[in-house]
């Protein structure tokens, strides 16, 4: 009894049980990898809940597998319940896995009878579903399947009427198709007839059969024994293992074991399920999902929308209303003729995100056993849906989240990604965006290699591959993991690369780009309670190698290298203040005489910027930023930086380098545009030398000048150009220091500071004044009686009581 099905086929699973129910079949054989067989007698467990998947691994490389995905509505998982509900001997026939899996191999090749018996009269592989739909004046396979399977399946008494059709449709395919580019097909049949003989052997011709309705016709087919054995003689196979593994309806709408995906395995498991009203019952789902997503939707919607969908399927000669009309019904009715909300209804409803379950008594590799200890443990239940999950390391259940979730990582098994997160930006957050794919059961299994739980798995690992690391940078990185999946056993392996690596690599450039990661790693010791000592010391003599190398390795660069140096000076100025910072704290922590006296690198580093600031052989655009960095680190004066700028932007530079000096001084996002902003010395001297640059040059630098200025904020660049517009203020006062800049002023402009002051009063609680305080020779204030220029807890300096008005506005104006 040949029951040819559609995989994942509703009406094929209700047409394989009335079958079943009748004939009351000795035994059942099943379309699958006969190593499964010892996985059917699970389906009996509850906690087996569909959808679910037969995952084969090769046992020596578990990246190599291959799924078998089943919904509550393939026929195979029907009649893989209904054996085991009955007592009957369920048994897989398909080409054994250990086949399938080694067949995928670059390097083997099936024999020379497998190859001839292989190939087809096309080379194109054939949908027999497409060919049927075309034939029948169908231009949607589904549509087709829906009209003359899934809505008539109760239309007769004869439960074997629908094989007997689709059986007489394929063998005529196969006559005009031949095996239709199928090319493994030949292979895998032998194997299921050999297993049908054997199978007629022990029970007789009481024998069910659940296949694909494409193999149906070979299988009635007479072969010898002898021919079948052959073309199955010399296939290469490896040592394979198999397990249940959840599996989700979004997985089962693309190709999977099978070679078949469908587009709508939501809509699929309704007709499943629903058989009395199923267009009524859907759409009153899709009015429940849109009134969650607060949306007008009324009973009076739904019945609208059922009249809607059955008028377009009397119109389009359908026997019932389809998924098309449904979703024209919907769009029109519901969703007001938008696609938007139809989306969510496609995303949720058609296609679903059911993830299924398998019992923790299935087989499983050890590191999955203890991967789900641990998810029940920490109550992290694995989702189709992405989540987010905030987490406080100050927790002990969150921190113990966060180290399995960086463990999972470092092997591979990307169950969650760190993002960024939207409340606070400390270090001890941390927000992760979960999402669970079946294919991570694959990684799981492929990391089970390392280890028989989560912890030594990544211990294995992150040590391995700290000796195989392609750079330094790489180590840094990968330390830096340790530290935030907690790996004490690893650290050490991954210390002492590290120290090999730093003390051989000669590369400035390496060093400087490994410095930042070694240090950021300090900052997770404080939130995890994790020794970092060491640590620190690695970082300071790879700062110290840094802080020599530097200066020579930043002379004669072009172009590309200044400005790659340049990123890594500024990475290795943020990584400085972050080891000064540990420094310090290591001695606040440790015994005196046990710690070295680290205290220096922050100074140490400012030399070097000093040297690099003014060495004429380092490019201009490293010479700029280093000056830039002195001034914001309090390690140089304005006036000295203003000097600097003087000395670039003088006729005696090449526009070129000055150019790439202002760059890097007021370029790179560092806040640049605001500090010309609030110095008009500074802007001053660009604007002078800018309107000096001879016009050959021009076209030169403005390349360069529009790249550093077009990064400013759009704020920024109006607020320059009003003051390149404007020139100097009125009243203001030019210095010495600025005379040679026409246009700019030093001093501070007296008219324009005191017109804060009366708003400054205000704020100040010195009471509301009429017009700029100190014109009509009064204090400008009315506040109590007394009190004068003074502000009790102010921070002022001290005026006798009832003082003038112009002392009080002097105080004022030197706070504004």
């Amino acid at each position: 009894m040949l029951l040819g099905v559609r995989h994942h086929g509703p009406g094929s699973a209700r047409a394989v049980r009335a079958v079943l129910d009748e004939a009351r079949p000795r035994t059942v054989l099943i379309e699958g990898p006969p190593e499964a067989d010892a996985l059917i007698p699970f389906a009996a467990d509850a906690d087996l809940r569909p959808p679910v998947a037969l995952l084969a691994h090769a046992v020596d490389e578990p990246g190599r597998s291959a799924f078998w995905p089943l919904a509550e509505f393939s026929p195979e998982w029907v009649a893989i319940r209904w054996a085991v509900e009955h007592g009957v001997p369920a048994r897989f026939i398909d080409l054994p896995a250990a086949h399938t899996l080694a067949w995928g191999r670059q390097d083997t090749e099936p024999d020379d009878a497998a190859a001839e018996a292989g190939s087809g009269t096309d080379a194109l592989r054939v949908d027999p579903l497409a060919v049927l739909a075309e034939t029948a004046g169908y231009d949607d396979p589904e549509r087709w399947w829906e009209d003359v399977v899934e809505h008539r399946g109760g239309a007769g008494t004869d439960v074997y009427a629908p094989f007997a059709v689709l059986a007489e449709a394929m063998t005529a395919l196969r006559e005009a198709y031949g095996i239709g580019g199928h090319d493994r097909d030949p292979v895998r049949e032998a194997h299921m007839r050999l297993q049908l003989r054997s199978a007629q052997r022990e029970f007789g011709d009481d024998v069910a059969v659940v296949c694909g309705a494409w193999h149906v016709p070979a299988l009635r087919e007479k072969h010898t024994v002898t021919a079948d054995r052959a073309l199955l003689k010399g296939l290469p196979r490896v040592k394979a293992d198999m397990t249940w593994v959840p599996w989700t309806h979004r997985r089962l709408s693309r190709a999977g074991g099978y070679g078949a995906g469908i587009d709508s395995p939501g809509w699929y498991g309704h007709l499943f399920r629903v058989q009395d009203r199923p267009v009524e019952r859907w759409l009153t789902k899709v009015a429940g999902l849109l009134r969650d997503e607060d949306r007008m939707v009324s009973s009076a919607h739904v019945i609208e929308a059922v009249r809607l969908a059955d008028t377009l399927a009397a119109m389009r000669g359908r026997p019932l209303p389809g998924l098309t009309e449904t979703t024209d019904a919907v769009r029109a009715v519901m969703c007001e003729g938008s696609d938007v909300p139809l989306a969510l209804v496609h995303d949720r409803l058609v296609v679903g995100d059911v993830l299924g379950e398998v019992p923790e008594s299935a087989p499983a590799v050890p590191l999955q056993r203890d991967l789900t200890r641990l998810q029940r443990r920490l109550r992290i239940k694995p989702e189709p849906l992405e989540r987010e999950l905030e987490l406080d390391l100050r927790k002990e259940t969150d921190a113990a989240r966060s180290r399995l979730l960086h463990r999972l990582r470092l092997l591979g098994v990307g169950w969650g990604e760190p993002a960024v997160s939207r409340g606070s930006t400390g270090t001890f957050r941390e927000t992760w965006r979960l999402r669970w794919e079946p294919e991570l059961s694959v990684r799981v299994a492929e990391a089970g290699g390392w280890g028989t739980t989560v912890l030594s798995a990544a211990t294995a690992r992150a040590a391995s591959d700290a000796v195989a690391a392609g750079s330094l940078a790489d180590v840094t990185a990968l330390a830096e993991r340790c530290l935030l999946a907690e790996l004490p056993d690893a650290l050490p392996v991954v210390m002492r690369v590290l120290a090999d690596r730093a003390a051989l690599d000669a590369d400035v450039g390496q060093l400087a780009q490994a410095l930042p990661a070694l240090v950021r790693s300090l900052r997770y010791g404080d939130v995890r309670g994790t020794g970092t000592q060491a640590l620190t010391d690695v970082a300071a003599g790879l700062a110290e190698r840094v802080f020599v190398g530097l200066p020579p390795a930043c002379a004669a660069l072009d172009t590309d290298a200044a400005e790659e140096m340049r990123r890594h000076v500024d990475a290795v100025h943020g990584a400085v203040g972050l080891l000064a910072e540990a420094q310090a704290a290591a001695r606040e922590t440790a015994e005196p005489e046990g710690t070295r006296d680290q205290g220096l690198v922050r100074d140490r580093w400012h030399s070097v910027l000093r040297v690099l600031s003014g060495r004429d052989t380092v490019p201009g655009v490293i010479r700029g930023r280093a000056v830039r960095l002195l001034l914001d680190g309090g390690e140089l004066e304005q006036d000295e930086a203003a000097r600097l700028m003087g000395l670039v932007l003088s006729p005696g530079t090449a526009p070129g380098d000055a150019a790439a000096w202002i760059e890097g001084f007021v370029g790179g996002g560092s806040g640049g545009g605001m500090l010309l902003v609030h110095d008009e010395r500074l802007l001053g001297l660009v604007d002078a030398w800018l309107t000096a640059v001879p016009a050959d040059a021009f076209t030169d630098v403005l390349p360069l000048l529009r790249r550093t200025f077009s990064a400013y904020e759009t704020g920024v660049r109006r607020t320059l150009g009003e003051l390149v517009r404007r020139g100097p203020g009125p009243g203001a006062r030019v210095s010495a220091t600025a005379s040679a800049v026409p246009g700019f002023a030093a001093g501070l402009d007296a008219e324009r500071a005191d017109a804060v002051l009366p708003v400054l009063r205000l704020l100040l609680g010195f009471g509301e004044a009429d017009g700029p305080p100190g014109t009509d020779g009064s204090s400008g204030t009315d506040g109590p009686p007394g009190t004068g220029g003074s502000c009790e807890g102010g921070g002022f300096a001290d005026s006798p009581a009832g003082g003038s008005g112009g002392d009080d506005d002097d105080d004022l104006r030197g706070v504004a």
